[in-house]
């Protein structure tokens, strides 16, 4: 894969981080200088800014999420299937899936174990006072009335199971929030050209081999693009962020942050030592874009080409491996969303009162994983669930209202750690199966 040009001597992920502080700068600048105090009457120059940042920087920043999302579905249909196809036996595809599949599940449950551990031991919760906590309940109930409405429409495990199959692939192609029905048919198309003669299906191949480099190449132009849709996405988090909810939920925010950072550079950056022969040196600096990408756009599904980029042109692991991984990952490998939720769940249960014992947060462990496993790898595709979390643990859904205010460099951030697990199981698998690194 070509990678990306340079630009006035700097490299991409330079830019782009650039971009992100300048965006964050601007945008906190203006939110200290203009936003009113929680729960007063915003000011005629405050509206402006915020009409501002609403109706231009947002949609400017919205653009380049939509242009990362329309290389997507493509991406992962033909890498997958290309994946699938070139193991060259169904036998070798039930090992690759057993060893991925276990992968996914013990990262995952470690992160929410992590995550409530962390809460049980600091209780961010219980430095929340009542008052507080209606402030900000009062400025949010509108979203997270919102949140539940989606919670209420989810399914079932069961059903969420029989969704898995579609029967409208167009359909599940067209809804970034039913990748898995896409990645199924896939998988089983994959597997089917297993039991054809390759003769039969080189066309089909080779069309999908085009179709997979093109979007490389409009990848690697979306990318040049990346400083300008990151300095857009982070002025407006940061101009509409708000001091005042990030001290009245600071005790959250940190918690939730720590654990994500501690999980990063403990975990994964473990993980790559042992799995995939990296020093945290050379795993950190082969994947500044992806990392810088993730924060960015705060969605596994639209980092997933990146991180496919990262695995093959940084580390050297075959595309066929990489392919398989990455959809799969992109969707059910959630490991910083199983740490949020474990922490979001304990923490709204402080503020509520709720004492939860082992048994329910083996409980929540259990439901974040699962959760984590079934949201949709898009900007706060884990919230709708998280409701349902806190319904089956005795905490009123409404209480999202409460960190919705700082969801958003939540959100970012746990999306780093989620697509760096993907990276190095990609990484690790390669190895596996005789193949060289860059290390």
């Amino acid at each position: 894969m070509e990678p990306a040009p340079r630009a006035r001597g700097l490299s991409l992920p330079t830019r782009i981080l650039l971009g992100l502080v300048v965006g964050a700068a601007v945008g906190v600048t203006l939110n200290v200088l203009y936003a009113p105090p929680l729960g007063a009457e915003k000011s005629p120059t405050w509206l402006r800014i915020e009409d501002w940042a609403d109706t231009v920087v947002r949609p400017l920043g919205n653009v380049f999420l939509s242009l990362l999302f329309m290389v997507v579905v493509p991406v992962v249909f033909s890498s997958l299937f290309l994946g699938v196809s070139g193991l060259g036996s169904v036998q070798k595809l039930g090992q690759l899936g057993s060893r991925t599949l276990a992968w996914f599940l013990g990262t995952t449950a470690a992160a929410a174990m992590i995550g409530i551990g962390l809460v049980s031991l600091v209780e961010p919760g219980r430095r929340v006072t009542p008052e507080v906590a209606a402030q900000i309940k009062a400025q949010y109930l509108g979203e997270a009335q919102t949140r539940i409405a989606q919670s209420a429409q989810a399914k079932g495990w069961l059903e969420m199971l029989v969704d898995i199959v579609p029967r409208n692939v167009v359909g599940a192609a067209a809804d970034n929030t039913k990748v898995l029905g896409l990645i199924f048919f896939a998988l089983v198309l994959g597997a089917a050209s297993m039991r054809l003669a390759p003769d039969r299906t080189r066309v089909l191949r080779e069309l999908l081999e085009g179709v997979y480099e093109l979007c490389v190449k409009v990848l690697n132009w979306v990318m040049e693009l990346a400083p300008y849709g990151v300095a857009c996405l982070i002025f407006h988090a940061t101009a509409k962020l708000g001091f005042d909810v990030m001290k009245l939920v600071g005790w959250y925010f940190l918690t939730a942050m720590g654990g994500l950072v501690l999980y990063q550079l403990v975990v994964v950056t473990l993980l790559a030592k042992v799995f995939a022969g990296l020093s945290p040196r050379r795993f950190y600096a082969g994947s500044r874009a992806l990392l810088v990408t993730a924060f960015s756009t705060s969605s596994s599904n639209a980092t997933m080409p990146t991180t496919i980029r990262t695995a093959v042109d940084e580390f050297g692991a075959p595309k066929e491996i990489a392919g398989f991984v990455m959809p799969l990952g992109a969707t059910m490998n959630m490991n910083g969303t199983a740490l949020f939720e474990g922490v979001s769940v304990l923490f709204l249960a402080q503020v509520y009162g709720v004492e939860l014992g082992l048994g329910a947060q083996a409980l929540v462990v259990g439901m974040a994983v699962l959760t984590a496993i079934g949201a949709a790898g898009v900007p706060g595709g884990s919230i709708p669930l998280l409701a349902v979390v806190l319904t089956q643990v005795g905490v009123p859904p409404e209480m999202l209202a409460l960190i919705l205010g700082v969801d958003r460099l939540v959100d970012m951030t746990r999306t780093i750690p989620n697509v760096t697990s993907d990276l190095v199981c990609s990484l690790w698998l390669s190895r596996r199966e005789g193949h060289a690194l860059r290390t």
